[in-house]
């Protein structure tokens, strides 16, 4: 994600830990934002979730989203993202989120059988900065 700039790109790292914040657009309009575990590919933020909750029947609405990416150690040092998804799958969802669980809790994910997992491919446009 060559927009990020390189002293913020820590907070990318799989190693920070750093939760997301995102925001996503409810039918009538209303913001919903959700904190959330994340990764990246190199170009997009990658957000596991699953089939039917609120993030995505909204991102399914509605592709644009803002994310906030605060440094766990410094919330006045932050990353904000604009963008859109530019792409949903569920090939590869599931390991993706046990990864994630290992990530952030250190072990895999664990949820129901019968729960459907997507990832959404979110492509930053705008990038802001604080701290």
């Amino acid at each position: 994600m060559n927009n990020i700039p390189p002293e913020f790109q820590d907070l990318l790292a799989d190693e920070t830990n750093a939760f997301a914040f995102l925001a996503t657009a409810m039918k009538s309009g209303a913001p919903q934002v959700t904190p959330v575990w994340f990764n990246t590919d190199g170009e997009h933020i990658l957000i596991n979730t699953a089939r039917g909750r609120l993030k995505d029947r909204n991102m399914t609405t509605n592709p644009s989203v803002s994310i906030a990416i605060p440094d766990p150690n410094d919330p006045y040092r932050y990353l904000g993202i604009r963008g859109k998804v530019a792409e949903v799958t569920e090939e590869g969802a599931v390991e993706h989120i046990q990864h994630l669980g290992v990530i952030y809790t250190g072990k895999p994910f664990e949820f129901p059988a019968d729960q459907v997992r997507v990832i959404y491919k979110i492509k930053p446009e705008q990038v802001n900065t604080m701290g």
